[in-house]
């Protein structure tokens, strides 16, 4: 039987209506048993009539958007399939999918690679969550749109509900983007840090070179430029050292060090050891990423000690011998990342003080580097 027949006269002929006008989105309200359009002069609703069980009713209202929208009742699950068997996978059919009022189908929308600034309102008219709002501020032609704002005043307010501390930090990370939110903001964010200082993750991530944190320069610096300023421009390994031991640099180096003190859970852990990878991924050796802390150690004594690296050899002569120990610092924390910890979290799911104490072999180290580079003996 064709949906149509199958619903309510006075719904059918009232669909039909609005399927005949152009639509922008569609969203079902299964609680209210309502259907929302969005069009280009507005919104508008349609209450629903069942004249069978609800479930079964709201089936076939979807079924008479999928036969309108893609010549089929089958719906989305079954369009995705037959979509990408065919090879259509044609970013122009995806404001398709956001007029069957199925939420599987905006998902896909907001995850899709060819998302424009315009399909990401409808998205976001659709299915307002934090989930989608994150997936479409990761694409820079919503960032950088009219939707980019929008998104990111709503993460910015959500932000105290948010449960999961890798949520938290994506979202900071998210709007931190340049001209979304305000310096004000920024600044109020920061300070929530105090309290959650996941979010510090996300300023690390988002922003390493400006910071909302004054910090003077590490003592060595000025020496430092005066060797290596000629250089840096050639060498990623001397302006990694010079911006290290800048202000800036240190102001990243503390923030960091605050976090790996007291990380909530393994989650803060692991942004937190990719973020630090990622800051000194200028002095990381070349070959598959090491696994243990006594690996990367020995690792970072053979490179200083063979001198076989261009970039690394130019550094080590231009400074005198009491300057090589942040050399090696730079060597050690660049190869930090997830997979330093990864062996311990396989076998445990602790959190908070126990979590601490069971990665202390790997942090305990790594404290070390970052004491250092903050001209502090350990």
């Amino acid at each position: 039987m064709q949906a149509v027949m199958d619903l309510s006269p006075e719904d059918a002929l009232r669909l039909n209506v609005l399927l005949a006008n152009p639509l922008e989105a569609v969203r079902i309200d299964e609680g209210t048993l309502t259907v929302h359009a969005l069009t280009p002069e507005g919104e508008t609703s349609i209450p629903l009539n069942p004249n069978c069980r609800e479930e079964q009713y709201l089936k076939r209202v979807r079924e008479l958007f999928s036969t309108h929208v893609l010549g089929s009742p089958g719906g989305y699950p079954v369009f995705l399939k037959r979509w990408t068997r065919m090879g259509q996978a044609r970013d122009d059919s995806l404001e398709k999918l956001l007029l069957l009022g199925e939420p599987e189908a905006v998902v896909a929308v907001v995850h899709a690679p060819g998302l424009t600034d315009e399909l990401a309102r409808r998205a976001w008219w659709a299915m307002p969550t934090s989930d989608n709002a994150r997936r479409m501020l990761s694409r820079k032609a919503v960032a950088e749109g009219r939707m980019g704002k929008v998104l990111a005043d709503f993460l910015l307010e959500f932000l105290p509900f948010e449960e999961s501390p890798q949520a938290m930090i994506e979202s900071v990370r998210l709007v931190l983007q340049p001209g979304l939110i305000s310096n004000e903001a920024r600044e109020k964010l920061w300070a929530r840090g105090r309290s959650k200082n996941s979010y510090y993750v996300g300023f690390l991530q988002a922003v390493p070179d400006e910071l909302p944190l004054e910090k003077p320069s590490h003592p060595a610096h000025e020496a430092l430029r005066e060797a290596l300023d000629d250089l840096a421009d050639a060498n990623p390994l001397a302006s990694l050292l010079l911006r290290v031991t800048s202000g800036a640099g240190q102001a990243w180096l503390a923030t960091a060090e605050t976090v790996m003190k007291k990380p909530s859970n393994q989650d803060v852990v692991v942004e937190l050891m990719e973020a630090i990878r990622d800051y000194f991924s200028p002095a990381a050796a070349e070959g598959e990423r090491l696994r243990s802390i006594e690996a990367v150690l020995a690792q970072a004594d053979a490179r200083m000690a063979d001198r076989r690296e261009a970039d690394l050899a130019a550094v080590l002569e231009r400074l005198p011998d009491e300057h090589h120990a942040l050399v090696r610092a730079l060597l050690v924390l660049s190869a930090a990342g997830e997979r330093l910890v990864a062996p311990i979290f396989a076998t445990t799911d602790a959190i908070g003080s126990v979590m601490r104490k069971k990665i202390a072999p790997v942090t305990g180290p790594l404290f070390e580097q970052l004491a250092l580079l903050q001209g502090r003996k350990t």
